[in-house]
């Protein structure tokens, strides 16, 4: 395929300073903002793991930091979809994946559930 190179979107690079949030900080804080803002159940262990569920109890979410199977396995977070007329599915993410990227992830599952 040959494309004029004004027909093609223009590349960009951020500086190496706006580039903070590829890497993890290690904190749940923009995964809970969204669900809590979105009236999601919250729950908090004594152990330090957040448990979380959509207002219909369709999706769950665990912020699970002191987990020993789930660090068994190298992840942190787990979201879990049960869906009313469909397989129950799970992604996973890992103990390196930032906390903004979750966040991201559950913006787009919760906008698109409608359909």
């Amino acid at each position: 395929m040959n494309a004029s190179a004004t027909l093609l979107p223009a590349v960009v690079r951020p500086a190496v300073e706006d580039r903070h949030w590829l890497s993890s900080d290690h904190c749940a804080a923009p995964v809970l903002d969204l669900l809590d803002g979105l009236g999601w159940a919250i729950a908090e262990t004594p152990e330090a793991n957040i448990h979380m569920t959509s207002p219909e109890g369709g999706v769950y979410v665990g912020w699970l930091p002191e987990d020993p199977s789930a660090w068994a396995r190298e992840i942190v977070w787990r979201v879990q979809v049960l869906p009313a007329d469909g397989e129950v599915w799970v992604q996973e993410f890992g103990v390196h994946t930032p906390s903004d990227a979750v966040a991201g992830f559950l913006a787009a599952l919760v906008t698109h559930s409608s359909r």
